[in-house]
């Protein structure tokens, strides 16, 4: 952290609460830790833009057979004053690897602590769990910060909801 941030850049004292970028050695929890999220200051939060995160090696464990359970995570937000950090956000996304829980409350559980942590204008979080016993499951969760363009928004976008409709064709990612 002693590298000097370039003119155009962040400076360090903007960077103060971000802990886990630039570590050498990484550690992985080993139960669920939504107090590993980190965030930093949004330069912009005049201007509304999306900010999307797509995990494509999402696992938890099943709460009744502790059989493990495979997703892709999208994460859509539009910030206000704070974003999360993309490395501390994989960590915790990665703590849901020792974790028993339905496919419902993973997703739920990640959209209210990243809603905790930045207080965005509005988030969406959507899982593309694999199928098991042949039936495929994909969860919706959103919030939003009761100011009445984004409240419609989360309205419009909920009634709105199909499996796929908010995320992004994996074939671009590859």
């Amino acid at each position: 952290m002693g590298k000097k941030a370039s003119p155009q850049g962040r400076k360090d004292k903007e960077l103060g609460t971000v802990s886990l970028l630039g570590d050498t050695k990484t550690q992985y929890p080993e139960t669920y830790s939504p107090s590993i999220l980190e965030k930093f200051p949004n330069k912009n939060p005049e201007n509304d833009a999306w900010t999307s995160f797509i995990c494509t090696e999402f696992t938890s464990l099943c709460p009744k057979t502790g059989q493990p359970d495979f997703a892709k995570i999208f994460i859509n937000y539009i910030a206000d004053k704070e974003m999360v950090e993309s490395k501390s956000l994989k960590i915790y996304l990665f703590s849901f690897r020792n974790h028993g829980d339905f496919h419902e409350d993973c997703v739920q559980k990640i959209c209210k602590d990243l809603f905790k942590l930045m207080k965005p204008k509005f988030i969406e979080v959507m899982g593309d769990f694999t199928p098991r016993g042949g039936i495929a499951i994909f969860p919706y969760a959103s919030m939003d910060n009761g100011q009445k363009e984004f409240k419609n928004l989360k309205n419009v976008r909920m009634a709105n909801y199909s499996p796929g409709k908010y995320g992004m064709d994996l074939a671009r990612l590859y």
